[in-house]
């Protein structure tokens, strides 16, 4: 019965866990839709002004304003050709086709122009100053490098004249409505085909630099992503013809820290974008194999990250970074005395409280320590003075023991009083439900008040 009740109370503390990131979805959706509103009511004015408006009216700092509402839009390349240059080369090979397979092959043609027209659509809205103009910007017949020429304008002048010229063209066009084909027609017409040059010639002047610059970090993270370790010199060797010529290994090495790209002694390393997009389940996974999660003899919750050599260096310091917390413990000698151990420790109850709540859905193989320590962390903020929570944290203690050796059969449990083959009445000793009682009741509000502060 004990047992049964524990596990309805699990499951009933996953279904919260789910609300509550649903709540927390939800809420940031309200904050970006809040934005957009905001972006949209905002004057046309230069993009310095914009982000100093921003970091006033959301109550954040400039760089963090700046990152948010700076868009790296950049050209859509698939092994070296982009989406048009793909497309022709399909047209190309679909004249040697015949039957079935030429009607195939023009389905994926016309399904890659579709994604590529989305593509287009959704990079014109993400230049907040520009979308509402997006239907006139389409009429311009824009190639994927006007549009990211558009969004790297800064400048309020050059934008303002955009603006106009993409107004011109409007009026243009609504005075041409309803029109039969003559004089007027004819210079309404003239007018907007002189719109078109006029923002095209805006469009041609604008400065590439920083285009380049973009395709030069994409390059660089590519790089180092597929080669970790891999020195400045090359990473210029690697680099398209184009791009080689206009940089050096100098340069590489200043784009590289602007990059966030982690330096070790000359060699480069970078987590890969795809890991950090969710990072708590990759870290969850390199706590399982090469993690550790215990409480010590003093009773204090622990956890810690492990890595060797030059690599597993730069792979703490990306994690440091990534997370947001922990102490690192770099260059330390190993037991064996070969390659140096690194660490990323965490000892703080509130870390610890937030990296294994954050990791819990995705543990393996550590779920029970997790969930061990969670528990321990709860009694020692804020039920201390509860008469069984000295023998609850003594009992954790012998849980973590087991789960952290139960597979070594040689492992000598007597030492810590621990009856293996009574472990479960342990588990389902769980305090949790009563400590979500106390809460309720507020019995133990103050307390645990007293201990944040």
């Amino acid at each position: 019965m004990v047992g049964e009740k524990s596990q309805k109370l699990r499951e009933l503390a996953d279904k919260v866990e789910e609300v509550e990131r649903l709540t927390a979805e939800q809420k940031e959706i309200e904050e970006s839709l809040e934005r957009k509103q905001w972006l949209i009511s905002q004057p046309l004015i230069g993009h310095d002004d914009v982000v100093k408006e921003y970091a006033k009216e959301f109550k954040t700092s400039y760089t963090k304003a700046n990152n948010l509402l700076k868009n790296n839009l950049e050209e859509y390349v698939i092994e070296g050709k982009n989406i048009p240059t793909i497309i022709k080369d399909m047209r190309m090979h679909r004249r040697k086709l015949k039957g079935e397979n030429r009607i195939t092959m023009s389905k994926s043609i016309d399904n890659l122009i579709d994604a590529y027209s989305d593509h287009l659509d959704k990079s014109i809205d993400d230049i907040y100053w520009l979308n509402k103009y997006k239907t006139q910007v389409k009429e311009m017949v824009c190639t994927e490098n006007d549009i990211i020429k558009l969004n790297n304008i800064y400048a309020e002048d050059t934008r303002r004249e955009i603006i106009d010229v993409l107004c011109k063209y409007w009026e243009s066009k609504l005075e041409q409505k309803g029109l039969t084909y003559n004089s007027e027609f004819a210079k309404l017409n003239k007018q907007m085909t002189q719109s078109k040059k006029e923002f095209k010639s805006i469009i041609k002047n604008q400065s590439s630099t920083i285009g380049m610059k973009n395709k030069l970090k994409k390059s660089i993270l590519k790089s180092v992503c597929e080669n970790p370790g891999i020195s400045a010199r090359e990473l210029h060797e690697q680099l398209p013809n184009n791009l080689q010529r206009k940089s050096t290994p100098n340069m590489i090495s200043k784009l590289a820290t602007t990059q966030h790209i982690t330096n070790v002694d000359g060699a480069y390393y970078k987590l890969d974008d795809d890991i950090k997009k969710d990072i708590w389940a990759y870290t969850a996974a390199f706590i399982d194999s090469d993690g550790f999660i215990t409480i010590d003899k003093n009773l204090n919750p622990r956890v810690g990250l492990v890595a060797t050599g030059d690599r597993g260096k730069a792979f703490m310091l990306e994690m440091h970074k990534s997370l947001g917390m922990g102490r690192l413990h770099l260059d330390q000698k190993s037991p064996q005395d070969t390659r140096p151990v690194n660490r990323l420790n965490f000892y703080s109850q509130g870390e610890i409280h937030d990296l294994l709540t954050k990791c819990k859905p995705h543990f393996k193989l550590k779920s029970k320590n997790a969930e061990t320590l969670l528990e321990l962390v709860r009694i020692k903020k804020g039920f201390k003075s509860q008469k069984w929570s000295k023998n609850r944290m003594r009992e954790l203690y012998k849980l973590m023991k087991y789960y952290n050796h139960s597979d070594n059969v040689n492992y000598d449990f007597g030492k810590y009083d621990i009856d293996i083959e009574n472990i479960h009445k342990l588990e389902d000793n769980n305090k949790m439900s009563i400590m979500d009682d106390l809460e309720s009741s507020g019995v133990i509000t103050k307390n645990i008040r007293d201990e944040e502060e």
